[in-house]
């Protein structure tokens, strides 16, 4: 697995993770994911973090695990090294303290700026692999906020940063997809699109994460963008 460590010391690590590994496994199929890799080459953290159980029974570990990204989103996610620096993280993401930044190319021209997209997301009706933020959407309805600013476009596509406030499942996705500007190669949430900008995978990185670690001293991490995402960038130039 072709994981690199952005930043590592005695609390927490920071990996870029590529796109099209997925964070922990489902239970139900045997393929490499980033769990593994941490097991692998730290093994001491088994027993940090918390681990979940599927619906069959069977004991996922997840170790270190904070917070998670899509199997094809890119970028920055943070590792816990022991478990308190895991509940001191886990407790910052609950207070929505801990600020990320993605960068993402979408569908379209946005007009504005910067702007907001501030609607609450549930279920699909249709689709139980999907979210909605639509007036159909049912189940339980959970805030969601994402800011966003515009960084390049041109008729057809703009390139974006990205500022969630909230930590839905799919909420990035969902929200401009509300907005009819959809993620560029998001086959879940805009399947007649067409491939673009030479992007064979989702067109989201997760760029940056900001939080505090032991001593409330406050770092930033990056994830240098990737190679799709810079030859893309030449287009909207």
């Amino acid at each position: 697995m072709d994981i690199k460590i952005i930043y590592e010391d005695e609390n927490f690590l920071a990996v870029n993770k590529p796109s099209g590994l997925v964070v922990h496994s489902d239970g139900k199929t045997d393929e490499p994911n980033l769990c593994d890799w941490i097991l692998k080459n730290y093994p001491k953290l088994e027993n940090v973090g918390e681990q979940t159980e599927t619906s069959s029974g069977k004991i996922i570990k997840r170790p270190g695990i904070v917070h998670r990204l899509d199997r094809e989103t890119s970028g920055v996610i943070l590792i816990a090294k022991n478990q308190e620096i895991f509940l001191n993280l886990k407790n910052q993401f609950k207070n929505r303290e801990i600020k990320k930044i993605y960068k993402a190319f979408v569908y379209g021209e946005i007009k504005e700026s910067h702007g907001a997209v501030n609607r609450p997301i549930g279920k699909n009706r249709k689709d139980f692999r999907q979210w909605s933020a639509s007036d159909k959407a049912r189940g339980e309805l959970r805030e969601a906020i994402t800011e966003y600013k515009v960084l390049a476009r041109n008729k057809d596509f703009s390139f974006i940063e990205i500022y969630p406030k909230t930590g839905r499942t799919h909420q990035i996705r969902v929200h401009f997809k509300l907005i009819n500007h959809p993620i560029v190669c998001d086959k879940l949430y805009a399947p007649k699109r067409e491939r673009a900008l030479g992007f064979g995978r989702l067109a989201l990185h997760a760029f940056s994460i900001e939080f505090k670690n032991i001593g409330e001293i406050v770092f930033k991490i990056e994830a240098p963008l990737p190679n799709d995402f810079e030859k893309a960038s030449t287009f909207l130039k």
